[in-house]
């Protein structure tokens, strides 16, 4: 088996009495002897309150909702066994997978299951899950820009050796260059060229090849077979010493590639990283004025245990905890954050500060008016978490589109 979710899909064959989808298979590869998945028992801490209020929300009553992290996903069949299995768990409400960032979210009824049994029944299909947690995310992303940028300079320094080569054949004019000096020059150049070909083009390969298992044609397989022909025409004409070579070309080719998608890593890790400032600008306490105004005295408390009404007090250097009225002082807020606005605005009393905003001045007495999943901020946060998992209607048009003109381009060039 490729990955579990082939593994778990055959044993649902079999179990359904199917076992006729196999009778023409005369052997089977050697199994490997997966880790058991970890019980239940073990995973109950993720069910108590106090932790699961870090990364859970209440979106209805008796219902919860949390952001898993799945890792084994290799392929849509994954993301498609792990729905479906899901799904057909007692209590579970909602799931919704999203292949690019491998991120769950589940929404399950906490009378019928707990998070615990979620993550096992993930964990019994060969899976394994945990909570959503920003420094994993951050790591992940780390490795995946290391990653790329090693290939973008491996391509790099190919291009300046191979053009190093190739640049005599363009200078010598018709004149030409002595053949032995040529070939020789070939074969240096295509040495060179391996390297770029076989490491530094591989995630174009690999898409290439994942799109046409799939039975779809997409923007990597055009790259894909340029770079492949073009690297196999110029390693034939190399061998015989006839016709010419593009080792120049394939190295530029897929360095200037490489730079784009580097380009484009850079940007949505960016985006991403703006998402995270904005989930946690929150402070995770706040100043309760309990006895106000007879008394300024305040107690440190949880930002999350804040209630409707309840007078905080805000010092200068400190952030607002959640959407709130002035009441008492006035003060400069750095609301940049929120709106992008570089320099402090003033507030006096009676107006709306929004939570997440810092204070630049003097001490403030705020009234509660919205807390949670209520506040401006968690609005704000869940807007861009949607327009990031959502597909807007250009790219679906341009989905749709992109397999025609890629069919369209081979077919032309054939």
């Amino acid at each position: 088996m490729c990955c579990a979710g082939c593994a778990a899909v055959a044993s649902a064959i079999v179990e359904a009495g199917l076992e006729s989808y196999y009778i023409r298979r005369d052997s089977y590869p050697p199994s490997q002897r997966e880790a058991l998945p970890p019980v239940v028992s073990e995973l109950e801490v993720f069910d108590r309150p106090e932790i699961q209020d870090r990364f859970a929300i209440e979106p209805a009553a008796h219902e919860r909702e949390a952001s898993l992290i799945l890792e084994g996903i290799s392929c849509p069949a994954c993301v498609w066994l792990n729905e479906l299995h899901l799904t057909r768990q007692p209590g579970v409400v909602a799931v919704n997978i999203n292949y690019a960032t491998n991120r769950a979210i589940v929404r399950w009824d906490t009378r019928a299951t707990s998070l615990s049994r979620i993550l096992g029944a993930i964990a019994a299909i060969g899976y394994h899950a945990y909570p959503y947690d920003a420094k994993s995310l951050e790591a992940s992303q780390k490795r995946e820009s290391r990653n790329l940028l090693a290939r973008f300079a491996i391509a790099g320094l190919g291009v300046t050796q191979v053009m190093m080569y190739a640049l005599p054949r363009y200078l010598a004019g018709e004149e030409g260059i002595e053949p032995g000096i040529e070939a020789l020059m070939n074969w240096a150049a295509l040495v060179l060229t391996l390297p770029v070909v076989f490491y530094s083009a591989l995630p174009f390969m690999s898409g290439a090849w994942r799109d046409v298992r799939n039975r779809r044609l997409g923007m990597d397989v055009p790259v894909a077979l340029a770079i492949a022909i073009a690297f196999a025409a110029s390693t034939y004409a190399t061998a015989t010493g006839t016709g010419e070579v593009y080792f120049d070309s394939i190295a530029m080719f897929v360095f200037l590639l490489l730079g784009a998608r580097y380009l484009e890593l850079r940007a949505r890790q960016k985006a991403a990283s703006h998402l995270e400032t904005l989930s946690h600008a929150v402070p995770a306490i706040a100043n309760r004025l309990v006895r106000y105004p007879q008394s300024m005295q305040a107690d440190v408390v949880p930002a999350a245990s804040l209630r409707v009404g309840e007078h905080e007090l805000v010092r200068p250097g400190e952030t607002v905890p959640a959407d709130a009225i002035i009441e008492q002082g006035q003060s400069e807020l750095d609301e940049s954050l929120l709106t992008g606005e570089s320099m402090p605005v003033k507030r006096v009393e009676s107006e709306l500060v929004t939570g997440g905003s810092v204070n630049r001045g003097n001490p403030l007495v705020v009234r509660i008016q919205r807390v949670g999943e209520q506040t401006i901020l968690s609005a704000i946060v869940k807007l861009m978490e949607r327009a990031s998992s959502s597909r807007p209607r250009l790219q679906q048009v341009t989905d749709y589109v992109a397999a025609r003109f890629v069919t369209a381009v081979l077919l032309l060039a054939a």
